[in-house]
This record gives structure tokens, C-alpha cells and sequence, in this order.
């Protein structure tokens, strides 16, 4: 039985946020380091995993037996900068030197998912040391593989040399489900098809909640709160509500703009309701005093209608037009003088009007100015 310690060197850029594998690269890089995890440490109990992410290079979690750790720390990981592919492995190298067991063999198991900056040549120069300290490296590459194929190939080549087989490069294109992919590879199945059954790989996380609830439970919750981290990052991005005294303007502004429309609208309504009463759009109510504006409102009760709203005759010829103009003019005012003359009459129309009090002074005062009018214009007409 094969005693080995791993490095998993997971990609951590920016890259990751991208959505073609589901649901994104980060987290299907995930549930693949998970099943990796597992393969390794159940393929024998001795074995050892470290962890290490790309972008800003640092060591998460040194060679350990316990899966738990890294896949707490792994949940923690958010997508930032860029990788550096070689320093990477050089980083994982350096882990593998401080392992335990020195019967072990060393393995580096890199998840690349972004493009890789580096040279070829460079990166055939590290493959070659890599050799030389007898460290096999297995690459992932998905996400960029149409730029980092031919690149990751020659690494991979230059580590296995011509007869060597330990190494190996899987290759994963858009579209199926990452760990799924990665369940018949030599990553998992080793390099002679012999590895670990993967008895938990149809569970979620590969982990059966049967046999150790307490980590799925952990994966589970983990999980959804990066998802409900990352939702809620979206939705800050998209939309950014008005705050301070400038929103709560701006929220005041549209209400007093919309209520003056609706105000507007009513107003409109009304006067196109009631065509018989035509106010002068030049008369200011505000500046008139109460008794100008009782007058202007008994004038308006008795007078049928105005010139503007009085449809005017068919002309045939000027003078028939003049003729008829003059008959109108004379009608409206026996009409009128005849109105003037029924104190009756004006006393039943300012009982009609709301808010008027037809005993009072003013009211009275108003009356008999307007009697007065009238019989000084019906002496005019007797003397005519």
C-alpha cells in the first residue's frame, strides 16, 4: 500500500467567479478538492493533504490527516487577483519537504482554472527540478484550456520524462460537472486504475451523511453561506439605493411633482365637467376682497353663459352677421334687466349658493347697487 503526502494547490483569482461549470468554477473546484481529499486520505489512513491557494500564495493548511480542516478552510476562499503558477508549485515543494513520514511519496495536485502567465520554458525549467527531487505533479486544467493546454502539456511532459507515467494532466472542458470528471481519472483512480472507491461520490460533497453527519452538516452550511455572500454582493453591485439627506430630497421632490400633476389633472377635470362657468384666466381670487368676490360669483349664477362659450352664428354676409350680433346683444339685456328687477329670484339664488348668507349687509349692499344699475339702464332704454 502506497504511503503519500499531497499538496492541493486550488486556483483562487478571479477567474473563478465565471459561470460555466456549475454553479461556478470556485465552487466546483470545491466539491473536485473535496473528492480528491477523500480519495487520498481513505486510500490509506497514513496519508497526509495540505492546502494551498494560488493568488497571493500562501499555505492554508499544512500536511494533515484531517479532511475537516481543509475543507473548512477551503469554504473560506474568495476569488482575488491572479495566480503565479510557478511560484505555486515551488511553495508547495518547500510544504512537502516538512512532511513526517519520509517513506512518503510526494504528490502536487494543481487546480488551474485562469490563464497561466508564466513562459514554457520556465515552466519546463521547475518541471525538471521537480523531477530531479522525485515530486509528481497532477494538473487539473479547466476553464482556460484552450490557452493553457499546450503550456501545462510541456510541464507535465518534462516531469514524466520518456518513460515516466506518474504525472498526469486532465483536461476538462465546459460543461460537465468537474468532480465528475475527475471520478475516472488517474487523479483519483491512481496511476495503476487501483485507487479508493469512491463510496461517497454520489452524496452531496461526496460525504455520506450516514456515516459522519457531522461533516456533511459542516459542508452543507458552509456552502450556503457563501452563496447567500456572494448574492448578496451581486445585488450591492446592481443596485445602490439613494442614502443621507440627498435621497430623502430627491424621494420629497418626486412626491410634490406627482401630487402637482395629479392636482393639475383634477383641476382640468373640473373645468371641462362645467363649460357653463368660463373663469378669466387673468382673475387673481387671492387679491380680491370678499365682497369683489361675491359679486363675481352672483354675477357668474345669473349670467347664462359668456361670449367665449355662446356659439357663434353661421355668417352668411356681413350683414346679416352685424344684424344678428345686435339682436343677441339686446336679448341679453332685457334678460338681464329683467333678472335685476325679481328680487325673488335673487334672493332663491343666493340661498342656492353654499356658504352665503343672503341677509347680510354686504349681500344687501351688493342688491341694491346692481337694482340701481339696472333701473338707471331701463330709464336710458324709456328715453332711447
Amino acid at each position: 500500500m502506497v504511503l503519500e503526502s499531497t499538496i492541493i494547490c486550488v486556483d483562487s483569482s478571479d477567474y473563478m467567479r465565471n459561470g460555466d461549470f456549475v454553479p461556478t468554477r470556485m465552487q466546483a473546484q470545491q466539491d473536485a478538492v473535496n473528492l480528491v481529499c477523500m480519495s487520498k486520505t481513505r486510500s490509506n489512513p497514513e496519508n497526509n493533504v495540505g492546502l494551498l491557494k494560488m493568488a497571493q500564495t500562501e499555505v492554508l493548511v499544512t500536511l494533515t490527516s484531517d479532511v475537516n480542516r481543509i475543507l473548512a478552510r477551503l469554504h473560506q476562499v474568495q476569488p482575488k487577483g491572479d495566480i503565479n503558477f510557478i511560484t505555486a508549485v515551488r511553495v508547495a515543494h518547500l510544504a512537502l519537504k516538512h512532511r513526517q513520514g519520509r517513506n512518503h511519496k510526494l504528490r502536487i495536485v494543481v487546480f488551474v482554472g485562469s490563464p497561466v502567465e508564466a513562459d514554457e520554458k520556465e515552466l519546463v525549467k521547475v518541471a525538471k527540478r521537480l523531477k530531479k527531487e522525485k515530486v509528481n505533479v497532477d494538473v487539473v486544467n479547466f476553464g482556460e484550456e484552450g490557452i493553457n493546454t499546450e503550456k501545462l502539456t510541456a510541464f507535465v511532459n518534462a516531469i514524466n520524462g520518456k518513460d515516466g507515467t506518474s504525472s498526469h494532466l486532465v483536461t476538462v472542458p465546459p460543461g460537465p460537472m468537474l468532480s465528475d470528471a475527475l471520478l475516472s481519472s488517474p487523479v483519483i483512480v491512481g496511476e495503476d486504475g487501483a485507487g479508493a472507491p469512491m463510496a461517497g461520490a454520489g452524496f452531496e460533497f461526496g460525504v455520506d451523511p450516514n456515516e459522519d453527519p457531522e461533516l456533511a452538516l459542516a459542508l452543507r452550511v458552509s456552502m450556503e453561506e457563501q452563496r447567500a455572500r456572494q448574492e448578496k454582493e451581486m445585488r450591492d453591485t446592481s443596485t445602490v439605493p439613494p442614502t443621507g439627506e440627498s435621497g430623502a430630497v430627491s424621494a420629497a421632490s418626486a412626491e410634490e411633482e406627482l401630487l402637482d400633476r395629479a392636482l393639475g389633472a383634477s383641476t382640468n377635470a373640473e373645468e371641462s365637467a362645467s363649460p357653463s362657468v368660463n373663469l378669466t384666466p387673468s382673475m387673481d381670487f387671492a387679491q380680491m376682497s370678499e365682497d369683489e368676490q361675491i359679486a363675481y360669483a352672483m354675477r357668474l349664477s345669473m349670467d347664462p353663459g359668456t361670449e367665449e362659450n355662446t356659439p357663434a352664428p353661421m355668417e352668411t354676409d356681413e350683414s346679416a352677421g352685424a344684424s344678428a350680433k345686435s339682436s343677441d346683444q339686446k336679448e341679453e339685456e332685457e334678460d338681464y334687466s329683467e333678472v335685476m328687477n325679481d328680487p325673488d329670484f335673487l334672493q332663491n339664488v343666493l340661498r342656492s349658493l353654499p356658504g352665503v348668507d343672503p341677509n347680510s349687509e354686504v349681500i344687501q349692499s351688493a342688491m341694491s347697487s346692481l337694482a340701481k344699475d339696472g333701473k338707471k339702464e331701463d330709464k336710458k332704454d324709456e328715453k332711447k
